[in-house]
């Protein structure tokens, strides 16, 4: 089976073509996969602006899907219909049921954060290693826009255990960014200052007096529930980048390793804590903060001492990506239809 997948969800316009087969041992193939980024476009907004980003993908959707579909026939098309920008979710529903209804195939609707999850069943990881019985899991989806924890039961059986009270994981690291005038997006520039200061760096000793030491809070670490709050981080920062007398690069770069680890601490040991308190199988983790190489490093290093097998999808398939869509797709075909009109885009949908 060829299933076409669109996800315009946020700011990247995106379009994949897979081939699906099997039940029981699902395998899939990427014959195509088609990323538009409108990063250089919202940079001077330091975020993503809805309506430019709607009309960005009005433009660049029509171009990308002639280029995904050439000579490949398509069986089918999954499409997602949220969470996400509803204005941006609009253009990829609108256009794949106008594409459904040309070619006379079903639409199968997809839960944008199931996409995220399911980013991990492709590829070496899902058809050499990963047994798909391996339930129940605990996922955590760690992006732009969300931050939960997740229990998995089975796929298509979710139930959320918690989530952030505020400001996302990746939000807090684009405002971090914004605070210490780095520019956008932020995740990938707090990551990339962090590595520059390295753990056995010591200073000398005629440094040692000028040295700048930064603790950050870690909120909501030692609370029993699975929630997250990280408005408090972003606020930290700020207050302490304003009282510093030293705003150099050095001195950025610190903060940064500091926020960095602030939020890889509080989304480890919580997640840890609800694989334990559930005695999950595997621990999944998906969405676009999981591609940080310090989390998905510290991750590896804490689960190896639990013993709980990790899932982190390739990094290529972490951030928005019609992949996921497609293998979603693949895993909701109850769901298909060729009621075209009854596919509505929903921003606010829960898994």
């Amino acid at each position: 089976m060829n299933i076409l997948a669109i996800e315009t969800s946020c700011d990247d316009t995106c379009v994949a073509v897979i081939k699906a087969s099997g039940k029981k041992k699902p395998r899939f193939k990427i014959l195509s996969n088609i990323i538009s980024s409108q990063v250089e476009i919202h940079k001077k907004y330091g975020g993503v602006y809805p309506f430019l980003a709607k009309r960005e993908h009005q433009k660049n959707l029509p171009i990308i899907l002639k280029k995904a579909l050439k000579k490949i026939k398509i069986d089918l098309i999954a499409v997602t219909i949220g969470p996400g920008l509803e204005p941006c979710l609009w253009v990829g529903v609108n256009s794949a049921k106008d594409l459904a209804k040309k070619l006379n195939i079903p639409i199968v609707p997809v839960n944008h954060i199931e996409g995220h999850i399911l980013a991990n069943f492709v590829g070496k990881i899902q058809n050499s290693k990963f047994k798909i019985q391996n339930f129940p899991a605990i996922c955590l989806v760690v992006s732009g826009g969300h931050t939960q924890l997740i229990l998995m039961k089975d796929i298509g059986k979710y139930k959320i255990l918690g989530e952030t009270r505020d400001d996302a994981a990746g939000e807090c690291f684009d405002k971090v960014a914004r605070i210490l005038g780095l520019g956008y997006p932020g995740g990938l520039i707090v990551a990339k200052m962090a590595t520059k200061i390295k753990k056995e760096q010591v200073p000398r000793k005629r440094e040692q007096k000028s040295k700048i030491k930064i603790k950050l809070p870690r909120p909501m670490l030692n609370q029993k529930n699975y929630d997250f709050s990280f408005s408090g981080l972003k606020t930290a920062v700020l207050y302490t980048y304003q009282k510093s007398k030293i705003k150099n690069q050095k001195y950025k770069q610190q903060v940064c390793k500091e926020v960095q680890q602030a939020i890889i601490d509080v989304l480890l040991k919580k997640t840890i804590r609800a694989a334990k308190d559930y005695r999950v199988k595997t621990i999944i983790l998906g969405g676009g903060v999981s591609a940080n190489q310090e989390l998905r490093k510290q991750f590896k290093v804490q689960n190896a001492k639990c013993k709980i097998p990790v899932l982190i999808p390739l990094k290529n398939l972490c951030t928005d990506n019609a992949v996921m869509t497609g293998i979603a797709g693949y895993f909701n075909l109850n769901k298909k239809t060729k009621n075209w009109k009854k596919i509505k885009a929903d921003a606010n949908i829960r898994i």
